[in-house]
């Protein structure tokens, strides 16, 4: 039996206790694992922590937070066993490029608004040379389609290649619209596919010069239907209704209610 750290309120504890499931004497599991073979939990537990925090529920940000701290502790020590380097190496690293990174906060660069503070950040971190198969803007191609979007956008103001406000990025969502449509009309299919995958671009770009994250609106358009389908369900059982028997009209007419109940 391994016994527990005295306290388990340091960052030093995780480690120790990650370290013993790894040990001989540990998890079984936790033995087997692979740095690849976790990296799908890696992705879970960040959604989770983000749709914690979109909920503003705090007992559950919490548990998620040590849930994606786990994931790299979990990570370095699988690393440190294969003789690479440990959990103090990754935070020297960050604690490295977050100053270096900084030099408006760390060094004697002055920035007066957040965009100076974006422009310095990255300044620094295209001196840094950084090698990446993940394109021209070295955004990872793993992001969701719509968070790579606007990192993609972000970039190319910074390179001074963007409309100066919303409503030139609203033209463009028309444009792309228009041909979206001409092309759906069309009935070529990959065509079709292309304007379409265009208007989702656009769309993310107007998101951004509203403040908004696309990925984010998605998100929550998301739930909102999910919401208002769930009522419709109800709504339709309390009338004794058999919703898959229902005309597309009646379910409308029942959709229609639960929207003006909101």
């Amino acid at each position: 039996m391994i016994k527990p750290p005295s306290t388990l309120r340091q960052m030093s504890s995780l480690c120790d206790i990650m370290n013993g499931l790894l040990s001989p004497q540990g998890c079984p599991w936790d033995q087997e694992q692979t740095p690849k073979s976790i990296t799908p939990n890696i992705l879970e537990e960040a959604h989770e922590l983000v749709e914690a925090i979109e909920k503003e529920n705090l007992k559950d940000i919490k548990e998620e937070l040590g849930d994606v701290l786990l994931q790299v502790v979990f990570q370095s020590a699988m690393f440190e066993k294969q003789g690479h380097f440990n959990f103090d190496d990754v935070v020297e690293g960050i604690c490295t490029k977050l100053v270096t990174r900084h030099p408006h906060v760390f060094g004697d660069i002055k920035a007066k608004d957040s965009q100076e503070a974006l422009q310095s950040w990255n300044e620094a971190k295209s001196k840094e040379k950084k090698s990446s198969d993940d394109g021209v803007f070295n955004i990872p191609i793993s992001l969701p389609a719509l968070q790579r979007a606007h990192k993609i956008g972000t970039k190319t103001t910074s390179l001074k290649f963007d409309w100066e406000g919303p409503d030139g990025a609203l033209e463009k969502v028309v444009e792309e619209m228009e041909e979206f449509k001409q092309a759906y009309r069309s009935g070529a299919k990959q065509h079709t596919e292309e304007e379409l995958g265009d208007l989702f671009f656009a769309l993310a770009q107007m998101a951004r010069h509203l403040k908004l994250e696309a990925e984010s609106v998605a998100r929550a358009a998301n739930r909102k239907f999910e919401t208002r389908f769930k009522k419709l369900l109800e709504r339709a059982t309390a009338q004794n209704l058999d919703f898959n028997l229902l005309s597309l009209e009646e379910k409308e007419k029942l959709w229609q209610q639960v929207k003006d109940e909101e």
